[in-house]
């Protein structure tokens, strides 16, 4: 089944493919620049730090409803081990095989295409299974400093969590920015609270991921509007599950991945940063988010903190 006319629609409406150079793998984060960095550092006012990242372990947000995402399996290797004789130095060490999207991360430009393209124009078969992705890895993201600006959805709208039925719209965006009494600008990486998070915080992993509240098809020309870097949200799909338009099946992942250029991450644990931002009355602050440069890698995990 092709993808609907009003698809390819918005996509000619948010195409980025040239605009910083054909060669060019990083997309919206060229949006970050020196000037825009400093901006972002003048934000700090009290140095306080929030985390937010869920915990990398068993029994995290993956629950086998996307196959083939496992959540780590911790082993250790080297328990006290005197490598150099009795009495030396011992060492421990560990190994984990997961997922590279299992609990909080950043999707790169590759981990999505559609009719046969990634960002920027280029084959999607330059994915391969032994080398993964020739362009757009997750490590060409390199380092990621910037403002951050929460857009808290669910406390703009009065309720703690946003119904699992609910698209958030550029209307929900923009009330947002109001409530916190902040204009997101070009360079920012927004954050997008709908309180999803509390479900699986609360130990229901099944429930988390469907039905959830996520973007509307509708978003993605409110930030290409305004030159956001990057995205990320509090769900385990990022847009609304199930779709809102009928078997149009992850219509944000391909317009802001494929067609703008855009990293979105997902699982982000906003709650005590909605807290905090409320209590100091600002929703913006300087957010560092580099994710591990796995090379090829289409996703990568992340301990992003924000600081006020």
């Amino acid at each position: 089944m092709s993808l609907p006319a009003e698809f390819h629609e918005i996509a000619k409406r948010v195409n980025n493919w040239g605009r910083w150079g054909g060669a060019d793998e990083r997309g919206t984060l060229n949006l970050i620049t020196d000037a825009v960095v400093r901006e972002a550092a003048a934000t700090v006012r009290t140095g306080r730090r929030i985390p937010l990242a869920l915990p990398l372990k068993q029994g995290g947000v993956q629950s086998g409803f996307i196959p083939g995402r496992i959540d780590p399996l911790h082993t250790m290797v080297q328990i006290n081990q005197e490598m150099f004789g009795p009495g030396t130095v011992a060492t421990s060490d560990d190994t984990v095989t997961m997922g590279l999207q299992a609990a909080t991360h950043w999707d790169a430009l590759t981990h999505v295409s559609h009719s046969g393209r990634i960002y920027n124009g280029r084959p999607a078969d330059t994915i391969t299974a032994h080398a993964g992705a020739e362009f757009s890895s997750i490590a060409a993201v390199g380092h990621l400093v910037s403002r951050g600006v929460l857009l808290d959805v669910a406390r703009a709208r009065g309720v703690d969590r946003l119904a699992g039925d609910h698209a958030v719209t550029p209307e929900d965006l923009a009330a947002a920015e109001e409530f916190g009494g902040v204009r997101v600008r070009a360079g920012d990486i927004v954050l997008v609270r709908t309180g999803q998070v509390q479900v699986v915080l609360a130990g229901d992993r099944h429930g988390y991921g469907y039905p959830s509240p996520g973007l509307s098809v509708r978003t993605p020309e409110w930030f290409h509007a305004r030159d956001v870097a990057a995205v990320a949200n509090d769900t385990l799909t990022f847009e609304i599950f199930p779709p809102e338009i009928e078997d149009l099946w992850l219509p944000v992942h391909a317009l802001h991945l494929v067609e703008m250029g855009m990293l979105q991450g997902q699982n982000w644990d906003l709650e005590a940063l909605s807290t905090a931002c409320a209590e100091e009355g600002r929703y913006a602050f300087l957010l560092t988010a580099a994710p591990e440069p796995f090379a090829g890698a289409t996703g990568s995990p992340v301990a992003p903190v924000a600081v006020l």
